[in-house]
């Protein structure tokens, strides 16, 4: 009798302990929003990717080249960002990783302060001296900043704003990998100050404590690019 009030006892432990670590699963995308409509089910996305059948699958679907080849850094910001995530490699789908390649020019070029809402990234310089940091969420805001050189390795925490910049004065390159098959950008400037349509001047001079020509003075370069 003892041993089946122990073993009921045990299930319930079980049931509990796991039911306290279930959650949904991970978004892959801004969002998925459900179809209550049976009649668009044929216009349906799923969270990531259909999956190919095995016996189809080939080498070539775990494969992809040219992070060889430097990135065009002739832009504003002097940076390039050459993704290698689900979209070039369909073999990364479900595996929960990915790759990029990010070029900097010479003298300042900067991949600007950004956050990967779906992935923690650790990165390596290949060549080059980088400037990176990260900032914590509210209400510490703090930054945490090094200067790496090549060869040395840091991570920036998933959600978190970074950004790297070169303060060497030859071209820098590094090499970063994701905790998602698509981490998702979400570039702080582009997104607050070009965003389409765009956000009200009243928020944005509330938001930032300026006065609206400065907000009209910074969407300026960001609403040309559309």
């Amino acid at each position: 009798m003892k041993s089946v009030a122990y073993f009921a006892g045990f299930l319930v432990f079980a049931f509990v302990f796991s039911g306290a670590f279930a959650s949904d699963p991970s978004p892959l995308q801004d969002f998925c929003v459900a179809i209550n409509d049976p009649r668009l089910v044929n216009n349906a996305f799923v969270n990531g990717k259909f999956c190919k059948d095995p016996n189809l699958v080939k080498a070539e679907d775990f494969f992809s080249q040219g992070l060889d080849v430097a990135g065009n850094t002739s832009n504003p910001s002097g940076s390039n960002v050459t993704t290698v995530n689900v979209d070039k490699i369909p073999g990364l789908n479900t595996l929960g990783i990915s790759l990029v390649r990010i070029d900097y020019a010479p003298n300042g070029g900067l991949n600007p302060p950004h956050t990967h809402p779906r992935g923690t990234e650790i990165l390596t310089v290949i060549e080059g001296t980088l400037n990176v940091g990260f900032v914590t969420s509210n209400p510490n805001n703090t930054l945490f900043t090094k200067v790496l050189n090549k060869g040395d390795v840091f991570v920036f925490p998933i959600g978190l704003i970074h950004f790297q910049q070169n303060i060497g004065k030859t071209p820098a390159v590094a090499i970063a990998a994701l905790s998602s098959q698509n981490a998702g950008v979400i570039t702080i400037a582009n997104a607050v100050f070009g965003s389409k349509p765009a956000i009200s001047r009243d928020v944005l001079t509330r938001a930032f404590q300026v006065g609206a020509a400065v907000i009209k003075l910074l969407q300026a370069p960001f609403m040309k690019q559309y």
